[in-house]
Protein backbone atom coordinates (compact mmCIF):
# COMPACT_ATOMS: atom_id res chain seq x y z
CA UNK A 1 0.00 0.00 0.00
CA UNK A 2 1.75 3.49 -0.82
CA UNK A 3 0.10 5.54 1.07
CA UNK A 4 -1.28 4.90 5.09
CA UNK A 5 -5.07 4.94 5.34
CA UNK A 6 -6.58 7.95 7.26
CA UNK A 7 -7.79 7.33 10.77
CA UNK A 8 -10.94 5.72 10.85
CA UNK A 9 -14.16 7.02 11.85
CA UNK A 10 -16.86 5.20 13.24
CA UNK A 11 -19.50 8.02 12.92
CA UNK A 12 -20.00 10.85 10.01
CA UNK A 13 -16.99 13.68 11.03
CA UNK A 14 -18.07 17.06 12.92
CA UNK A 15 -17.68 18.70 9.07
CA UNK A 16 -19.48 18.24 5.76
CA UNK A 17 -17.84 15.55 4.75
CA UNK A 18 -16.95 11.71 5.67
CA UNK A 19 -14.82 9.30 4.19
CA UNK A 20 -15.80 7.25 0.78
CA UNK A 21 -12.35 4.72 1.33
CA UNK A 22 -9.34 7.09 1.82
CA UNK A 23 -11.20 9.97 0.14
CA UNK A 24 -13.19 12.70 1.69
CA UNK A 25 -16.80 13.44 0.02
CA UNK A 26 -20.02 15.62 1.18
CA UNK A 27 -21.52 13.84 3.60
CA UNK A 28 -24.89 14.15 1.73
CA UNK A 29 -23.33 12.35 -1.56
CA UNK A 30 -21.50 9.06 -0.02
CA UNK A 31 -25.03 7.17 0.14
CA UNK A 32 -25.51 8.43 -3.89
CA UNK A 33 -21.51 7.10 -4.25
CA UNK A 34 -21.76 3.56 -2.45
CA UNK A 35 -24.73 3.22 -4.66
CA UNK A 36 -22.98 3.86 -7.91
CA UNK A 37 -20.38 1.37 -6.66
CA UNK A 38 -22.85 -1.38 -6.25
CA UNK A 39 -24.64 -0.10 -9.49
CA UNK A 40 -21.69 -1.21 -11.74
CA UNK A 41 -20.95 -4.38 -9.60
CA UNK A 42 -24.42 -5.91 -9.34
CA UNK A 43 -24.00 -8.09 -11.81
CA UNK A 44 -20.61 -9.69 -10.90
CA UNK A 45 -21.05 -9.54 -7.18
CA UNK A 46 -22.03 -13.22 -6.05
CA UNK A 47 -18.95 -14.42 -8.73
CA UNK A 48 -16.36 -11.44 -7.77
CA UNK A 49 -17.23 -12.74 -3.70
CA UNK A 50 -15.96 -16.23 -4.64
CA UNK A 51 -12.77 -15.29 -6.14
CA UNK A 52 -11.90 -12.29 -4.01
CA UNK A 53 -12.27 -15.15 -0.97
CA UNK A 54 -11.79 -18.11 -2.31
CA UNK A 55 -14.81 -19.34 -1.43
CA UNK A 56 -14.67 -18.71 2.13
CA UNK A 57 -16.75 -15.97 2.78
CA UNK A 58 -19.70 -19.11 2.37
CA UNK A 59 -18.15 -19.99 5.62
CA UNK A 60 -18.04 -17.12 7.63
CA UNK A 61 -21.97 -17.05 6.70
CA UNK A 62 -22.40 -20.67 7.94
CA UNK A 63 -21.07 -19.38 11.30
CA UNK A 64 -23.65 -16.20 10.92
CA UNK A 65 -26.35 -18.97 10.13
CA UNK A 66 -25.34 -20.79 13.24
CA UNK A 67 -25.72 -17.88 15.90
CA UNK A 68 -29.19 -16.85 14.95
CA UNK A 69 -30.96 -18.85 17.23
CA UNK A 70 -33.70 -18.80 14.88
CA UNK A 71 -36.47 -20.97 15.03
CA UNK A 72 -39.85 -22.15 12.59
CA UNK A 73 -42.37 -19.80 12.22
CA UNK A 74 -40.24 -16.33 13.47
CA UNK A 75 -39.33 -13.32 11.39
CA UNK A 76 -36.00 -12.07 10.48
CA UNK A 77 -34.64 -9.11 8.43
CA UNK A 78 -31.14 -8.75 6.27
CA UNK A 79 -30.37 -5.12 5.44
CA UNK A 80 -28.16 -4.38 2.81
CA UNK A 81 -28.80 -8.32 1.65
CA UNK A 82 -27.90 -7.57 -2.21
CA UNK A 83 -28.31 -10.43 -3.84
CA UNK A 84 -30.03 -12.67 -1.09
CA UNK A 85 -27.71 -15.41 -0.14
CA UNK A 86 -28.20 -14.40 3.63
CA UNK A 87 -32.15 -14.08 3.14
CA UNK A 88 -32.22 -17.76 1.52
CA UNK A 89 -29.97 -19.21 4.46
CA UNK A 90 -32.52 -17.63 7.06
CA UNK A 91 -35.49 -18.01 5.24
CA UNK A 92 -34.55 -21.97 5.67
CA UNK A 93 -34.30 -21.37 9.50
CA UNK A 94 -37.13 -19.78 9.69
CA UNK A 95 -39.38 -22.25 8.03
CA UNK A 96 -42.99 -22.04 5.62
CA UNK A 97 -43.94 -20.26 8.65
CA UNK A 98 -42.13 -17.61 9.33
CA UNK A 99 -41.07 -14.79 7.45
CA UNK A 100 -37.72 -12.90 5.85
CA UNK A 101 -37.78 -9.45 4.68
CA UNK A 102 -34.87 -9.06 1.96
CA UNK A 103 -33.56 -5.13 2.27
CA UNK A 104 -31.14 -2.85 0.41
CA UNK A 105 -31.09 0.57 -1.04
CA UNK A 106 -29.72 -0.24 -3.97
CA UNK A 107 -32.07 -1.15 -6.39
CA UNK A 108 -29.75 -3.12 -8.74
CA UNK A 109 -28.99 -5.16 -6.09
CA UNK A 110 -32.38 -5.86 -4.88
CA UNK A 111 -33.48 -6.88 -8.29
CA UNK A 112 -30.55 -9.56 -8.11
CA UNK A 113 -31.53 -10.96 -5.22
CA UNK A 114 -35.24 -11.27 -6.17
CA UNK A 115 -34.24 -12.88 -8.88
CA UNK A 116 -32.47 -15.32 -6.62
CA UNK A 117 -35.16 -15.57 -4.05
CA UNK A 118 -37.55 -16.59 -6.84
CA UNK A 119 -34.99 -19.58 -8.36
CA UNK A 120 -34.86 -20.44 -4.92
CA UNK A 121 -38.86 -20.84 -5.01
CA UNK A 122 -39.11 -18.63 -1.75
CA UNK A 123 -41.63 -15.67 -3.06
CA UNK A 124 -43.63 -16.68 -0.38
CA UNK A 125 -41.57 -17.00 2.12
CA UNK A 126 -39.02 -13.66 1.24
CA UNK A 127 -40.18 -10.13 0.69
CA UNK A 128 -37.87 -7.71 -1.04
CA UNK A 129 -37.73 -4.17 0.17
CA UNK A 130 -35.85 -1.04 -1.02
CA UNK A 131 -34.56 0.49 2.29
CA UNK A 132 -31.69 2.72 4.10
CA UNK A 133 -30.52 0.96 6.84
CA UNK A 134 -30.52 4.33 9.17
CA UNK A 135 -34.28 4.71 8.51
CA UNK A 136 -35.91 1.53 8.24
CA UNK A 137 -39.25 1.23 6.80
CA UNK A 138 -40.81 -1.31 10.06
CA UNK A 139 -42.50 -0.48 12.93
CA UNK A 140 -40.88 -1.14 15.99
CA UNK A 141 -40.07 -4.78 18.02
CA UNK A 142 -40.90 -6.27 13.99
CA UNK A 143 -38.40 -9.17 14.25
CA UNK A 144 -36.69 -12.05 16.08
CA UNK A 145 -33.18 -11.51 14.36
CA UNK A 146 -31.83 -8.59 11.92
CA UNK A 147 -28.91 -9.53 10.45
CA UNK A 148 -26.58 -7.43 8.20
CA UNK A 149 -23.54 -9.12 6.17
CA UNK A 150 -20.78 -6.72 4.76
CA UNK A 151 -22.78 -4.04 4.52
CA UNK A 152 -22.37 -2.05 7.28
CA UNK A 153 -18.85 -0.30 6.39
CA UNK A 154 -21.00 1.47 3.43
CA UNK A 155 -23.73 2.92 5.50
CA UNK A 156 -22.67 7.13 6.10
CA UNK A 157 -24.22 7.09 10.25
CA UNK A 158 -23.45 3.68 11.59
CA UNK A 159 -24.64 4.21 14.54
CA UNK A 160 -27.82 5.96 13.59
CA UNK A 161 -27.90 2.24 11.33
CA UNK A 162 -27.56 -0.03 14.51
CA UNK A 163 -29.63 2.11 16.52
CA UNK A 164 -32.43 1.53 14.02
CA UNK A 165 -32.17 -2.14 13.57
CA UNK A 166 -31.83 -2.15 17.61
CA UNK A 167 -35.65 -0.44 17.11
CA UNK A 168 -37.15 -3.06 14.58
CA UNK A 169 -35.86 -5.98 17.12
CA UNK A 170 -38.45 -7.61 19.44
CA UNK A 171 -37.04 -7.98 22.78
CA UNK A 172 -34.94 -10.71 23.14
CA UNK A 173 -34.15 -10.75 19.55
CA UNK A 174 -30.62 -10.56 18.25
CA UNK A 175 -28.51 -7.90 15.87
CA UNK A 176 -25.77 -9.57 13.66
CA UNK A 177 -23.31 -7.55 11.50
CA UNK A 178 -21.15 -9.89 9.82
CA UNK A 179 -18.02 -7.39 7.99
CA UNK A 180 -14.58 -7.50 7.59
CA UNK A 181 -12.39 -6.38 10.59
CA UNK A 182 -8.73 -5.81 11.31
CA UNK A 183 -6.21 -8.98 11.21
CA UNK A 184 -5.69 -10.00 14.44
CA UNK A 185 -2.62 -12.35 13.81
CA UNK A 186 0.86 -11.70 13.51
CA UNK A 187 1.87 -11.15 10.51
CA UNK A 188 -1.06 -11.59 8.55
CA UNK A 189 -1.68 -7.64 8.02
CA UNK A 190 1.07 -7.28 5.76
CA UNK A 191 -0.21 -10.21 3.21
CA UNK A 192 -3.22 -8.79 3.56
CA UNK A 193 -2.65 -5.11 2.17
CA UNK A 194 -0.48 -6.97 -0.66
CA UNK A 195 -3.74 -8.54 -1.55
CA UNK A 196 -6.29 -6.00 -0.94
CA UNK A 197 -4.63 -3.35 -2.70
CA UNK A 198 -2.48 -5.06 -5.92
CA UNK A 199 -4.71 -8.95 -6.72
CA UNK A 200 -8.69 -7.35 -5.76
CA UNK A 201 -8.44 -4.51 -8.63
CA UNK A 202 -6.90 -6.40 -10.63
CA UNK A 203 -9.47 -9.00 -10.32
CA UNK A 204 -12.52 -6.64 -10.82
CA UNK A 205 -11.09 -5.05 -14.00
CA UNK A 206 -11.06 -8.45 -15.36
CA UNK A 207 -14.14 -10.25 -14.44
CA UNK A 208 -16.11 -6.48 -13.66
CA UNK A 209 -14.59 -4.56 -16.14
CA UNK A 210 -14.26 -2.20 -12.85
CA UNK A 211 -11.07 -2.02 -10.98
CA UNK A 212 -12.12 1.54 -9.02
CA UNK A 213 -14.80 -0.42 -7.45
CA UNK A 214 -12.88 -2.63 -6.24
CA UNK A 215 -10.20 -0.55 -4.96
CA UNK A 216 -13.09 1.47 -2.88
CA UNK A 217 -13.44 -1.80 -1.44
CA UNK A 218 -10.52 -2.63 0.18
CA UNK A 219 -9.92 0.98 1.23
CA UNK A 220 -13.87 0.73 3.06
CA UNK A 221 -12.42 -1.86 4.56
CA UNK A 222 -9.32 0.34 5.87
CA UNK A 223 -11.85 2.56 6.93
CA UNK A 224 -14.28 0.27 8.67
CA UNK A 225 -14.22 0.47 12.62
CA UNK A 226 -12.03 -2.47 14.18
CA UNK A 227 -13.25 -4.86 16.61
CA UNK A 228 -13.26 -2.80 19.63
CA UNK A 229 -14.38 0.52 18.52
CA UNK A 230 -17.47 -0.99 16.63
CA UNK A 231 -18.46 -3.42 19.97
CA UNK A 232 -18.56 0.13 21.62
CA UNK A 233 -20.85 1.14 19.08
CA UNK A 234 -23.09 -1.90 19.26
CA UNK A 235 -23.41 -0.68 23.36
CA UNK A 236 -23.95 2.95 22.23
CA UNK A 237 -26.83 1.96 20.17
CA UNK A 238 -28.28 0.48 23.29
CA UNK A 239 -28.23 -3.05 22.77
CA UNK A 240 -27.22 -5.66 25.09
CA UNK A 241 -25.34 -8.72 25.85
CA UNK A 242 -22.83 -7.64 23.16
CA UNK A 243 -19.59 -9.68 21.96
CA UNK A 244 -17.68 -10.47 18.93
CA UNK A 245 -16.38 -13.90 17.57
CA UNK A 246 -13.07 -13.29 15.05
CA UNK A 247 -13.21 -15.49 11.86
CA UNK A 248 -9.92 -16.05 9.80
CA UNK A 249 -7.82 -14.47 11.75
CA UNK A 250 -9.90 -10.82 12.25
CA UNK A 251 -9.97 -10.95 8.43
CA UNK A 252 -13.98 -10.83 9.28
CA UNK A 253 -15.77 -10.72 12.76
CA UNK A 254 -19.34 -11.04 13.48
CA UNK A 255 -20.90 -8.93 15.89
CA UNK A 256 -23.65 -9.62 17.85
CA UNK A 257 -25.90 -7.68 20.80
CA UNK A 258 -29.66 -8.27 21.73
CA UNK A 259 -32.65 -6.29 22.59
CA UNK A 260 -33.58 -7.22 26.04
Amino acid sequence: MDTPPPSPSATPAAGDTIDFGYAQVPRHEKAQRVRGVFDSVADQYDVMNDLMSFGIHRLWKRFLFSQTGLRPGQWALDVAGGTGDIAIGLAKQVGPSGRVVLSDINPAMLANGRDRVIDAGLVGSIACVVANAERLPFPDQSFHAVTIAFGLRNVTDKLAALRDMRRVLKPGGQLLVLEFSKPTVPGLKPLYDAYSFKVLPQLGQWVANDAASYQYLAESIRMHPDQETLLGLFRAAGLDGCRYHNLSGGIVALHRGWRY
